[in-house]
């Protein structure tokens, strides 16, 4: 499924029709068909209210009073921009201004007659993906009030007020529970903060070819199940642990053993053939306690963290593994950026640079000039900020550019953690993830996280789908584990627990 932008969905609609042969007003049909089907679906909704403005959002609010109506259900249309309507948004219309449908013009916010409370829904089809600037005057005052006196309330395509290219609020937002919209997910839906007023997102068909939203060659795209479903490798009878990837994982430190033991356990969990945590010798008998499953090796330490003594142990087995994961709860002190450096040159296998091993990249932004191998960097927006020189309020505010900016540059595959993780591969093409939650963050997701990647790595995976596959099924272990214990209450173990669970793809 895509992301698009809105001019990349007018763009669809244009081709729709003129490629196509469906005409808009068919296209406007079907949306409202779609979310009378949705709407339909709760028995419990009788007393519907439509606020619509004067485009075709409001069109597809006035298709859709027709729809309800017909069904039974008491409608009531409320015109928040005046009357002066166009298109197809006018036919429309003029068929429900004949059917003895309600329908109140607007002039000020006073909503307390129109009983809102009262209703059992309120949709939202004042605003669609065109709405750009501030919203001010008499809207504002119609959508806060909307707000304040409605309990469940829908909205056609997207809240009204989200800027559908940023997520950016337009000075008010109708906080939906719930949206409906078509086609392909609008990126404002998914960004924040925007993402945080939508409710739940549904993305209906309204009867668009595929060819025609693929033409558009849209490289955004939402990790949706359909996908990980097609790149989820498979396991054979006749095999053995060799044919399912050796791991070699180059973490942890006095004080940080849990970060190393965690990523090797997700690593594990995710079906990799042989995982080795390679820690100072200081922790090592920790690690072995700690892990029963994965192998260790001691590295050389000073002060409990690994020394430059380790270099040469490391180079001379890194090549006997598929990919190597540096980096959880290594530590920060002076040796790790020449580590890593050396690691870069010799590896001939795909390397995942994590959690202490970016703040390392950081102080050498050059150290990627001089690797050999594919590079897999994990960063929050906190280490994105620190390796892109970029400050964090712009990191936040620019999640999909920085990423294709920063990819372009030096030719990773990136995985942009937080709230929709953005995973960007070395072509450019651009992967949301919409599961997960904020019982996730919390201390060891990302090494969770990283572990799993390089397990799917180690698997036969390229950097991209195994980022994407780690990623969506991360997200879902997450949400599983949330079900049975709460947002505060679990744990980032508990996540490689349910692991197995996501792995059998139980939820959509």
């Amino acid at each position: 499924m895509k992301a698009c932008t809105s001019a990349q969905m007018r763009a669809i609609d244009k081709s729709a029709e003129e490629l196509g042969g469906i005409p808009s007003i068919v296209l406007m049909e079907n949306a409202a068909i779609a979310c009378m089907e949705e709407i339909t679906k709760d028995k419990s909704i009788k007393k519907v209210a439509i606020f619509c403005g004067k485009g075709n959002n409001g069109g597809d609010g006035f298709a859709l009073a027709r729809h309800l109506f017909n069904k039974g259900l008491h409608v009531c249309v409320y015109l928040v921009c005046g009357s002066d309507f166009s298109g197809d948004a006018l036919i429309n219309f003029e068929i429900i201004s004949k059917m003895g449908i309600n329908i109140i013009e607007l002039y000020d916010a006073d909503m307390s007659k129109f009983e809102l409370k009262f209703y059992d829904m309120v949709i939202d089809a004042i605003f669609g993906t065109g709405i750009k600037g501030k919203i001010e005057g008499l809207a504002s005052e119609i959508i806060e009030a909307v707000n304040e006196n409605c309990k469940n309330i829908l909205s056609i395509d997207i809240p009204s007020g989200i800027n559908a290219d940023t997520g950016e609020i337009c000075g008010v937002c109708i906080k939906a529970d719930k949206t409906v919209t078509f086609a392909a997910y609008k990126l404002g839906l998914l960004l924040y903060p925007g993402a945080d007023f939508t409710g739940r997102v549904i993305v209906k068909d309204i009867s668009i070819p595929e060819y025609i939203i693929e033409g558009q060659n849209i490289n955004i795209n939402i990790i949706d199940k359909r996908m990980i479903e097609n790149i989820l490798p498979q396991r054979n009878e006749n095999s053995h642990k060799g044919d399912y990837g050796k791991v070699l994982i180059v973490g942890g430190s006095t004080g940080m053993s849990g970060a190393a033991a965690m990523a090797a356990r997700a690593c594990v969990r995710c079906g990799a053939g042989l995982v080795t945590a390679a820690v100072p010798e200081c922790i090592n008998t920790a690690l072995e306690v700690k892990l029963t499953e994965p192998m260790t090796i001691a590295l050389s330490c000073t002060n409990g963290q690994v020394d430059l003594n380790c270099i040469e142990k490391l180079c001379s087995v890194i090549n006997n593994y598929d990919v190597c994961l540096f980096g959880p709860g290594i530590g920060r002190n002076e040796y790790i950026p020449q580590i890593l450096e050396k690691i870069l040159e010799v590896s001939q296998i795909p390397v995942i640079i994590d959690a202490d091993g970016l703040f390392a990249l950081a102080q050498r932004d050059d150290i990627l000039d001089k690797c050999n191998c594919n590079i897999v960097l994990t960063p929050h927006e906190m280490e994105m900020s620190r390796i892109s020189k970029c400050s964090l309020e712009y990191v936040s505010s620019n999640r999909i550019e920085l990423s294709q900016s920063y990819v372009a540059a030096h030719g990773v595959t990136l995985i942009l953690k937080g709230p929709h993780t953005i995973v960007t591969s070395m072509s450019g093409e651009q992967y949301i993830n919409i599961n997960g939650n904020n019982g996730m963050a919390t201390g060891g997701s990302g090494d969770v996280l990283a572990g799993m990647t390089a397990a799917f790595i180690a698997r036969g995976l390229d950097e991209s789908d195994a980022a994407c596959l780690a990623v969506y099924l991360h997200g879902l272990a997450g949400d599983i584990s949330a079900e049975q214990l709460g947002y505060d209450s679990m744990l980032p173990t508990d996540i490689i627990k349910n692991i197995s669970n996501a792995l059998k793809l139980p939820i959509d």
